[in-house]
Order: structure tokens, then C-alpha cells, then sequence
């Protein structure tokens, strides 16, 4: 059986398109929700640093996972993202190691 996928996703903002990142990213979150292989995907910004936003996701499994990056609007953000970001994006990927049986 699969294990569960996590993902912890940092990104900064440029100053001047922080607000229009951050609407977005609450799209991605919309669009996200609605795959089958979403278990939770949250959307956080920086309580100090309001242009530093992050993602927290759980996927059933690597190949929901892959299914989602191939959703219009991964594939949309992953070409516009650099008009929006101050550096690159951190991704960390982790392998559910605790019982989940939701």
C-alpha cells in the first residue's frame, strides 16, 4: 500500500504582489480540495512577515500527488509563478510515518 504524501511548501512574496499572490494561492486551495487524492491542503501566511506564505498538504499517495501538479491550475501557476515570487520555492516532502485511517 501507499503511504501518505506531505508536503511543506515556502514561498516569498515580492512586496508589491503579496496581495495578489495571496488571492492566487486561495484559488489553488479551492482547486485542490476538490481531487479525489486530497487529504488536507492548508494555505498559511507569515504572522510576521506578510509576504512569506506556506502550504501544508496530505496525499493519499505520490501518484495523487503527480495527478494533482497535472491540474490546469498547477500547471497555469507554474508558469506565471516567477512575476509573483521574491526566490525560489522550498518544497519539502515527507512520507506519513503515524496511522492515518480517515
Amino acid at each position: 500500500m501507499d503511504r501518505m504524501i506531505t508536503l511543506m511548501v515556502r514561498l516569498r512574496a515580492k512586496p508589491e504582489k503579496a496581495a495578489e499572490l495571496e488571492q492566487v494561492l486561495q484559488h489553488l486551495v479551492v482547486e485542490a480540495r476538490k481531487e479525489g487524492g486530497c487529504v488536507d491542503y492548508h494555505f498559511h501566511r507569515r504572522v510576521d512577515d506578510p509576504c512569506s506564505f506556506g502550504f501544508y498538504e496530505n496525499w493519499r499517495s505520490q501518484k495523487d500527488f503527480d495527478e494533482h501538479l497535472r491540474q490546469p491550475c498547477q500547471v497555469e501557476f507554474a508558469k506565471v509563478h516567477g512575476q509573483y515570487l521574491a526566490g525560489d520555492i522550498d518544497l519539502e516532502f515527507y512520507e506519513m510515518r503515524s496511522p492515518y485511517n480517515k
